[in-house]
């Protein structure tokens, strides 16, 4: 049975580190979509504009680094990311399940493509199943199209939540929306 405070203090932590971190940033161009992550630390597309590959990083390493910690926290069959050679095709195994954490896939380019198709029966042949949890659900559609062929199973937005539900017993949205709540009371 998972202690839910330890579990709160743990998230908590990964929130606040990235919290600070953001405080003293502020960065425009057309994407207006919020989601619960950008709540949580009161960052406007406005803002995520001015330099979105920064803030897709730095939101895109928080949300892996919130799953990692909810998997560690709740599961005993939790276990880090899986190397192969110079390779880390995901950031953490439940079980059988090989997951990768993306906070938005919005690059098409081949590199990153083919990466995509190759990780995938890499995981396979060694006996995991590769799942994809991308927090937004604007990816590149060239983008899911190349994992979902590759072989991953992939979740995006409310499925991404309901997946980490079902694995974990944890609501992260709802966790992230009383964070978001909280930050908007303490402005």
């Amino acid at each position: 049975m998972t202690d839910q405070n330890a579990l709160h203090k743990a998230l908590e932590q990964v929130l606040e580190q990235y919290r600070e971190s953001f405080s003293g940033k502020s960065y425009d161009e057309e994407n207006n979509d919020i989601d619960l992550l950008m709540d949580v630390f009161g960052i406007t597309p406005e803002i995520k504009r001015e330099n979105r590959q920064y803030w897709g990083r730095e939101l895109g390493m928080c949300w892996q680094r919130l799953i990692v910690e909810l998997c560690h926290q709740t599961r005993a069959d939790f276990a880090p990311a899986l190397r192969f050679g110079a390779d880390e095709p995901c950031d953490l195994t439940v079980g059988n399940h090989a997951i990768d954490t993306k906070y938005r896939i919005g690059s098409g380019d081949s590199g990153t493509l083919k990466k995509f198709k190759a990780y995938a029966p890499l995981l396979k042949d060694a006996g995991y199943q590769p799942v994809l949890l991308m927090l937004r659900e604007d990816n590149l559609p060239a983008a899911i199209t190349a994992c979902t062929a590759g072989g991953w199973a992939v979740f995006t937005g409310n499925a991404t939540y309901q997946y980490v539900y079902e694995l974990t017993g944890f609501d992260i949205k709802a966790y992230l929306t009383a964070k978001a709540a909280e930050y908007k009371i303490g402005r």
